[in-house]
């Protein structure tokens, strides 16, 4: 097997654990408040990869610092909403929408960086809202999938801000400092509302140590390793695959979509498949004569 083919059956598996944690999480949330849940995860990992990139993180410049603190806010954003929506919503219909993030990505980029979108952008985001209604129900955006939706906005401005921040710096150093951001700021929040309970049970543990060492440090780690090898389409694309197997751990779980909210889930699936996909079938124009 060489590199790039096992980079990608990496990423494959990676896109699986990724799909697993909301199931994971949702029974874990149960037992733990989201805010001690979030600060254990995420103090955890930021730990494991400082250790890692130590000599990096401590050349990192000033500027550096506020390129992964800005990274740091949206993820948080991100994941408190996602962990949220997890208990008022399934965990089939919290993947499907927060694998928008794609979607969302080149909208919020021509919104507010003035970055070119193409016309299908806007026809995925289109689809998108069609499938994300009818994944709803019909009647209206629910608590949980509207912070679903949240989260896949915070994803979409922290790839936009992740853009930026590693042209120019450590991407190990940058990873530390918004894991740091996210399990500093959740551990704080906790600890203001009372909530850092002790972790207690096999869901609990399991949850902690699968998402904190496998999803969040591992995952980054691989994710990075196969973008060496394999193209950021391709690496996209493998991705997209996380909304599906949330589906699938969800309905594993005991998560049971309507007709009608399938057919909204295969919208939002299409819409982010399509915005990766059709670009690369389109023929490159010709160059000027002369």
């Amino acid at each position: 097997m060489s590199r790039r083919h096992a980079a990608e059956a990496a990423l494959v598996g990676i896109a699986a654990v990724w799909g697993l944690t909301f199931v994971m999480v949702q029974d874990a949330v149960e037992r733990l408040p989201v805010l001690a849940f979030l600060g254990y995860r995420f103090a955890a990992a930021a730990l494991l990869v400082a250790l890692l990139f130590r000599r990096e993180l401590r050349r990192l410049s000033g500027e550096g610092w506020r390129a992964g603190l800005a990274m740091g806010v949206f993820l948080t954003g991100g994941y408190l909403s996602q962990t949220f929506a997890l208990q008022h919503t399934s965990a089939s219909n919290a993947g499907f929408i927060t694998g928008l993030f794609v979607v969302l990505t080149p909208v919020l980029g021509a919104l507010f960086l003035r970055e070119h979108v193409v016309p299908l952008a806007w026809a995925a985001a289109g689809v998108s809202a069609l499938g994300l209604y009818l994944l709803s129900g019909t009647n209206g955006l629910h608590e949980g999938d509207a912070l679903a939706l949240l989260c896949a906005a915070c994803f979409a401005a922290h790839i936009l801000v992740t853009g930026r921040g590693v042209r120019s710096h450590n991407l190990g150093a940058l990873l530390a400092v918004q894991l740091g951001t996210c399990g500093l700021t959740c551990l704080v929040a906790g600890a203001m509302a009372g909530q850092l309970e002790a972790p207690s049970g096999g869901k609990v543990w399991s949850a902690l140590l699968v998402t904190a060492l496998i999803a969040s440090a591992l995952g980054f780690f691989v994710q990075s390793y196969a973008q060496q090898h394999a193209s950021p389409a391709r690496t996209a694309l493998i991705l997209a695959s996380e909304p599906a197997f949330a589906g699938l751990f969800g309905y594993v779980h005991g998560d049971r979509l309507t007709a009608v909210n399938w057919f909204g889930a295969v919208l939002i699936l299409a819409a982010i498949v399509g915005i990766e996909v059709l670009p690369r079938f389109r023929p490159p124009r010709p160059l000027p004569e002369g």
